[in-house]
C-alpha cells in the first residue's frame, strides 16, 4: 500500500512526495518509526507527530523533525526512534511532510499498543525485501533471553553480527545496512535460548 502526499497549495505539475511505506514497531521500551519514499520533489522534511490515547492527552504533539532529500527520483529510507517510557496506553503517529515553500500535508496514521506482550519467540521476514541498501529485521521475545542475530552469505560465511547480548521480553527491530556488500542472497539467523530461526533476504543494487 502507498500514499501520495500531494501539496496542500495545489498541483503545480511536479510529482508529489510518494510515500511507499510507513510503519511503527515496539522495540523494547521504545517505538521505532520507519518510512520510505519512491520520489520526492521540493521535500524539506518530515515532522513526526504523536498522539497518546490517554486522559492527559492534549492532541497531536510534534516530537521530532527528520530532514528530507529535497528532490529525488530514487527510493529514500527514513527512521526515527521515540525514546519514551511506554505505559499501558496506545500511541498513534503520523508524518507532516513539509515542502520547501512551507506547504504541507499529512500521512496516514499508524498505531502501536504498548500493552501488547510477546507471547512466543518469533523472527519475521525482513522489510523491505528485496532491499537496497538497508532493511529492517524484526523479532520478539516472550522472556528475558540472550540473543544472537547474525548475517551470513550463501557460502555460510559470517558477514556481521547485529545483536549479541541479553534482552528483556519484548518486540525488537534491527536495521541491517548492506551498503558495502554486493548484490545477492543473504541469510540472517536468530538464536535465543532454544529458539533458532533464519530467513533469506535479497540485496539488489
Amino acid at each position: 500500500m502507498w500514499w501520495m502526499l500531494a501539496r496542500m497549495s495545489g498541483w503545480d505539475g511536479d510529482l508529489p512526495v510518494e510515500l511507499t511505506s510507513f510503519r511503527a514497531d515496539v522495540s523494547g521500551n521504545n517505538v521505532v518509526l520507519s518510512w520510505q519514499t519512491a520520489t520526492e520533489v521540493n521535500n524539506y522534511g518530515f515532522e513526526v507527530e504523536r498522539y497518546a490515547q490517554s486522559v492527559e492527552c492534549k492532541g497531536w504533539e510534534k516530537i521530532s523533525f527528520v530532514q528530507g532529500a529535497g528532490n529525488s527520483n530514487s527510493p529514500k529510507e527514513y527512521s526515527f526512534t521515540d525514546n519514551l517510557t511506554l505505559t499501558s496506553y496506545s500511541y498513534s503517529y503520523r508524518l507532516k511532510q513539509i515542502d520547501l515553500d512551507g506547504s504541507f500535508t499529512y500521512s496516514n496514521e499508524v498505531k502501536v499498543n504498548s500493552s501488547e506482550k510477546a507471547s512466543e519467540f518469533r523472527l519475521e521476514q525482513n522489510y523491505p525485501n528485496p532491499f537496497n541498501p538497508s532493511t529492517m529485521i524484526s523479532y520478539q521475545l516472550p522472556m528475558n533471553s540472550f540473543v544472537t542475530l547474525k548475517v551470513y552469505n550463501m557460502l555460510g560465511q559470517e558477514i556481521t553480527t547485529l545483536v549479541n547480548e541479553q534482552k528483556p521480553a519484548g518486540n525488537y527491530e534491527v536495521k541491517f545496512d548492506a551498503s558495502n556488500l554486493s548484490s545477492g542472497v543473504y541469510v540472517y539467523r536468530l538464536l535465543a535460548g532454544d529458539f533458532n530461526a533464519s530467513y533469506k533476504m535479497l540485496l539488489l543494487k
